[in-house]
């Protein structure tokens, strides 16, 4: 990588973190793109070289939500499943929340309805996190963590459910509702014991 172009990346990432900033105290339509210039001493101009439109950076934003809890999870393939699987309920909702209520919005009303969705919205988000749960549960059946009749479509429509409800939750009570605060409870009532039912240590009993 070039020096012109790790300033370049530098750039992007101090209008992110500007961006970020700022909608911890306003909506994203409230925005605009000229106090996140001026935030990160930017020219307007900056913005467009990165940025087509205002939006775009806030499906950027979107988009790196979920990296780190990928990464990770590649990291933790020899945990036991339910620390994997907690672990993933706890992360999926402080990543949610940590940009904060105004970029959570803004992205659930741009891909609510996907076919009508802009091309450069990240509509496909929901695809991701389906195959993303879908893939710890298919390795916890190959490791016998879970028993091979474990019905793994079902349970990741279940905890897919479960996860955006609570995102929704938080949007709808206007943050009266914060998703970390509940993650370990739900996880220890709902996800756990319906879980259990198919430990793949109920065959070797």
């Amino acid at each position: 990588m070039t020096k012109r172009q790790e300033n370049a990346l530098k750039t992007k990432q101090k209008l992110i973190e500007a961006t970020i900033k700022l909608l911890e105290k306003k909506s994203f339509d409230d925005l605009f793109v000229e106090e996140i210039t001026q935030a990160c001493g930017c020219a307007k101009g900056t913005f467009y070289t990165h940025f087509k439109h205002k939006e775009d950076i806030g499906y950027e934003i979107c988009r790196g939500l979920f990296k780190k809890i990928e990464r990770n999870m590649q990291n933790m393939k020899n945990k036991p499943f339910t620390e994997r699987m907690r672990y993933y309920f706890e992360q999926f909702n402080m990543e949610v929340e940590r940009y904060g209520i105004n970029i959570c919005r803004e992205w659930i009303r741009g891909v609510i309805d996907p076919g009508k969705a802009p091309e450069n919205m990240d509509n496909a988000k929901w695809r991701f996190d389906v195959d993303m749960l879908k893939s710890i549960l298919e390795q916890a059946v190959r490791k016998n963590e879970l028993n091979a009749n474990t019905p793994v479509d079902l349970l990741t429509q279940i905890i897919i459910s479960e996860l955006y409800g609570m995102m929704t939750c938080w949007c709808m009570s206007d943050g009266v509702f914060v998703p970390s605060r509940w993650s370990d409870r739900f996880f220890d009532t709902v996800v756990g014991p319906v879980l259990q039912n198919y430990s793949g240590e109920k065959d070797k009993q």
